[in-house]
């Protein structure tokens, strides 16, 4: 039986606050002397740490255990039915901070150079680098960009381009408290202040509407990640239904829930100031599930099966995670079975923006905007083929050695930096990561492990050193790099 704490907190409407990096009232009339209809609008909901099959949302059509057999999004339900799954999305790293700055600069981790949660990131361009708002902002001038919930970077939202946001946030502002009562039950009026974020993101709907600007809006929910907080009806709701064979957690399931219920307030805002035909919807989550609740308890079988392991490992149960898009020309109740990652987001926006002026610059990601339009069902061009992972340090609650991996095709390879062993996997036909191929097919074992080094040393990725943590000073005081 988990304990449950009730929290005395006020509405959702009385707690929402917005902080504006810029004046609100200098935001309105700068961009109110010229309107503009034509561009497209973006919304970015980011989940945390929502597993691929951690919603009601099968995200494939082939498999059932894509969806949750007990959780219940009835909302993005409604999203996918009208846009896009994507049921090969990735995270571009296992955890937060990483995935969070690859979405932002079109960059993996390992360029980046920032490969874990609590790394120094002085060493990363925040200024000068493109950023998603700096982006749309260089195609069309008249763009506005927000950012509300959880930032988790190591800089403020208006350094990257944006005009309004709740301010450099971490977990801590969402009610996580790492210590064991993170598991427990908290019932409350604005869990993980879904609600109160949700608010700050409507009234950003409802000026730039006003204003007759096209936007970027970037909602980073703290939800799902623990502490487990939720209100006290979905609670009750979920402790009278019964538990499925996979999910079980009422606690995490009514969060679950209570994180949809923000999802609708946004799609009806949308509907009711008639955006709907001109703005894209995207919804992902950071990285996948923790592999059991509690979070560092030992499993027979992870929260993401079928899938292996979860948060903070390069299995797929770590980033495999849902995305779904809905938007002009995008049509209705479709799968994509094309691999992409969080990489793309930057350029793929851009590229339904508008042209460019410049080119983005040192980037991984790759435009699928082809894809979501239907113009053709090729894989994606990147300036280097494949998708990579890095998790060059011992992390001692899941699989507690250092690795890197590589998606190309069909095929996934992870490399361990201890004492070099390999392991690889058809992620198509074996997305259990149940069949290791690299003795059967130790040709192309090596062919992947060549790319991937080949790609580390490129882009002098931090290298993995017995000891090494990434943490508590900066990058270059390590000097340990590819």
């Amino acid at each position: 039986m988990k304990r449950v704490k009730t929290a005395s907190v006020l509405g959702a409407s009385m707690v929402a606050f917005c902080v504006c990096v810029f004046s609100c009232s200098n935001t309105v009339l700068q961009v109110s002397e010229i309107s503009d209809t034509s561009a497209p609008n973006f919304i970015l909901i980011l989940s945390d740490d929502q597993g691929w099959n951690g919603t009601s949302v099968q995200m494939m059509a082939d498999e059932p255990l894509s969806k949750s057999d007990y959780h219940e999004t009835p909302y993005l339900e409604s999203l996918a039915s009208r846009g896009m799954r994507f049921s090969h999305a990735y995270a571009a790293a296992p955890v937060c901070a990483p995935s969070r700055y690859s979405i932002q600069f079109g960059k993996t981790p390992a360029r980046l150079s920032l490969i874990r949660v609590g790394m120094n990131a002085d060493h990363i361009r925040h200024e000068t680098w493109t950023s998603i708002p700096k982006a749309l902002k260089s195609i069309n001038s008249n763009y506005v960009a927000a950012h509300f919930g959880k930032w988790g970077m190591g800089s403020l939202p208006e350094v990257l381009g944006y005009d309004q946001s709740g301010g450099p946030t971490q977990n801590k502002e969402g009610g996580f408290v790492n210590n064991k009562s993170q598991w427990d039950y908290t019932t409350m009026k604005d869990p993980k202040r879904i609600f109160s974020v949700t608010d700050q993101a409507v009234r950003f709907l409802d000026e730039a509407t006003s204003n007759q600007t096209p936007f970027y809006l970037q909602i980073s929910h703290y939800a799902v990640h623990s502490s487990l907080q939720m209100q006290a009806s979905s609670l009750e709701n979920f402790q009278n239904k019964a538990p499925g064979s996979h999910h079980k957690d009422a606690g995490f399931a009514s969060m679950t829930y209570d994180l949809d219920q923000g999802l609708g307030i946004l799609m009806s805002k949308i509907t009711e100031l008639g955006i709907e035909d001109n703005t894209y919807i995207i919804y992902m989550s950071d990285n996948g599930s923790v592999p059991n609740i509690p979070g560092a308890k030992k499993y027979q079988e992870s929260y993401n099966f079928p899938l292996s392991r979860g948060k903070w490992d390069a299995m797929e149960g770590g980033i495999r995670v849902p995305l779904v898009i809905a938007g002009p020309g995008i049509e209705s109740m479709t799968e994509s079975t094309v691999p992409v990652s969080g990489s793309d987001i930057l350029p793929t926006i851009t590229a339904l923006a508008g042209d460019l002026p410049n080119e983005l610059d040192e980037i991984d990601g790759g435009s699928f905007k082809h894809i979501l339009l239907q113009e053709s069902n090729e894989a994606i061009d990147r300036s280097v083929d494949g998708l990579f992972f890095h998790v060059p340090y011992q992390n001692g609650i899941a699989f507690k050695r250092a690795h890197s991996a590589v998606r190309k095709g069909d095929m996934k390879l992870i490399l361990f930096q201890d004492n070099g062993e390999l392991q690889l996997y058809n992620v198509v036909q074996d997305k259990m990561e149940m069949n290791n191929l690299s003795d059967s097919l130790p040709s192309m074992a090596l062919e992947m492990k060549k790319t991937l080094l080949d790609y580390l040393k490129f882009v002098h990725a931090p290298k993995w050193k017995e000891g090494i943590t990434w943490k508590d000073k900066p990058l270059s005081e390590f000097n340990s790099s590819y």
